[in-house]
């Protein structure tokens, strides 16, 4: 028997005909660059008998422009890598309703092999459409939340282990606790959609593709700690993203998804949008809320931590975009469901940005414990080179470099290796084997040495030592000693600064000394 909230949810569901072929046309920030707006524009242009989409992107960038056909809501036909001279027999295709079943194809396959939590429906719905998101069973989760205690809400998601994905994968349910159990009259939940870390662009693909899904696991956890605020911290350089979010946003409005009393509960909750300064260490939640309130872009000392005094010293929730992402899915499945994937201490799924010298990249969500060598392999098709893999960036700047013989080791939360080499936000950058990984170091050094906010003495001085230092690593000065002291200044670093981006600095040194001893 569904709940008052639920029927009324689904009272917006489409009466759509389902005979009417739809065609979604992949449209992102990655696939504009090989020209996704113009195959749209030649589209629209074609008067062709269907419903035409502009759909996010599902992740395989390679395939890049992708155009998706649909008879009778299921996909039949799948374009990969569409000119402009593929427009015409598109065309024809759909006008004649011809089905060649040409779905099963590279796209499908990889798409098969993913564990879709996340980024269920990216790439395959559209994102303007918030009625759509419903009839894929969007909001369920959110009615389903309405009509439970607060903290049997916090419950399920505690049950469900889920961590942060942001990068230090701090227990969400626990945040969630720490905010409800936090006695004030004004609570905010704070999205963190910054995203600055270089190799790393899953939240855009999440923003861009099912905003939705986003929304609706913020209002899960501002209706779990009873904050009547929302607020998404955007990258000021994701205009795209920041298109479709406020789209989705006024759509929630109108359905009364948002706002006063919403589904016809007594919850009321507002949503901002504040766009961010910009930076890697704009990543980071307490230099993310004092830009927020127009101060510098730098760090707090902590305690005391945002969910005590964050955004206006008031209790504030701050998580990552992929974060809320699982969230519906707990609350629509139960916590039980979500622990079905991944392994033990690390449930559910994780997001993987895969760039570099790899013959596949893209974004792909796989199950935790998933080996990096696999997700190389059959997700990226390999490396490039004569010896692909010669190593893999972990992390971005703030984590370490593995070789291509400790590609074996899983993707888990926390470290992955004795270095301090971490996951991080899911970042992976294949190196191929002409690469100088000295010099590679040197760039992710020179990159935290600029990106400095200059606050704590540590971080400020001794990231431009460890360039210098760098610099001089030749097999001339290239001592045991020279190394030691550089391996001490490293350990420095990270042990005395105050946020993550210091804290990380000397781990790319240290798995380079550790991996690359002569």
């Amino acid at each position: 028997m569904k709940d008052n909230y639920t029927k009324r949810l689904l009272s917006f569901n489409n009466k759509e005909d389902v005979k009417t072929p739809k065609v979604m046309v992949q449209v992102g920030q990655c696939s504009n660059s090989v020209g996704a707006q113009h195959i749209l524009a030649l589209l629209k242009s074609s008067n062709i008998s269907a419903d035409l989409i502009e759909s996010g992107c599902d992740g395989l960038c390679f395939l890049a422009p992708k155009v998706i056909l649909q008879y009778s809501n299921k996909t039949t036909s799948i374009f990969n890598n569409v000119s402009e001279n593929d427009v015409e027999m598109i065309s024809n295709e759909i006008n004649s309703l011809k089905k060649k079943g040409n779905a099963n194809n590279l796209a499908t396959e990889l798409l098969n092999n993913q564990t879709r939590i996340a980024m269920a429906q990216c790439g395959y719905s559209d994102p303007s459409n918030a009625k759509s998101y419903i009839s894929e069973g969007g909001y369920i989760g959110l009615a389903k939340a309405l009509g439970t205690k607060q903290d049997e809400v916090i419950s399920e998601i505690e049950e469900s282990k889920l961590l942060g994905r942001g990068g230090a994968y701090f227990p969400t349910g626990l945040k969630l606790q720490a905010v409800r159990k936090t006695e004030s009259k004004s609570k905010y939940v704070v999205i963190n959609a910054e995203e600055g870390e270089p190799g790393v662009f899953k939240d855009r693909h999440l923003l861009e593709g099912v905003p939705h899904r986003i929304i609706e696991g913020a209002i899960i956890s501002a209706y779990a700690v009873n904050a009547t605020q929302i607020i998404f911290y955007i990258n000021a350089k994701a205009k795209l993203s920041l298109a479709r979010l406020k789209n989705a946003i006024d759509q929630c409005y109108k359905l009364n998804i948002l706002g006063q009393n919403i589904l016809g509960s007594k919850y009321s909750v507002e949503v901002d949008i504040i766009q961010g300064a910009g930076g890697y260490v704009c990543g980071e939640e307490t230099t993310l809320l004092n830009t927020m309130e127009g101060d510098r872009r730098e760090p707090r000392i902590k305690p005391p931590f945002p969910t005590e005094s964050g955004y206006k010293s008031s209790p504030t929730l701050v998580n990552n975009c992929e974060t809320l992402s699982n969230i519906p899915f707990i609350l629509t499945n139960g916590a039980t469901s979500f622990k079905r994937f991944g392994c033990e201490n690390a449930y559910g799924t994780k997001i993987i940005s895969l760039s570099g010298d790899v013959n596949r990249p893209g974004v792909f969500e796989v199950q935790m414990g998933t080996s990096i060598d696999k997700i190389i392999k059959i997700f990226g098709g390999g490396g490039i080179g004569e010896n692909p893999e010669n190593a893999v960036s972990i992390g971005g700047p703030s984590s370490g470099v593995l070789p291509h013989n400790q590609l074996h080791i899983k993707i888990m939360p926390g470290r992955i290796h004795e270095t301090g080499i971490m996951l991080g936000a899911g970042g992976l950058v294949v190196l191929k084997d002409k690469t100088n990984v000295l010099q590679f170091i040197k760039n992710l050094a020179k990159y935290n040495a600029d990106e400095s906010c200059g606050k704590c003495t540590p971080c400020r001085e001794g990231t431009p030592r460890i360039v210098n230092m760098l610099e001089k690593l030749k097999p001339s000065t290239d001592t045991a000693a020279y190394r030691e002291e550089l391996s001490d200044l490293a350990e420095v670093v990270s042990s005395a600064s105050l946020c993550g981006l210091g804290q990380g600095a000397g781990t790319p040194i240290k798995s380079f000394l550790h991996f690359w001893p002569d």
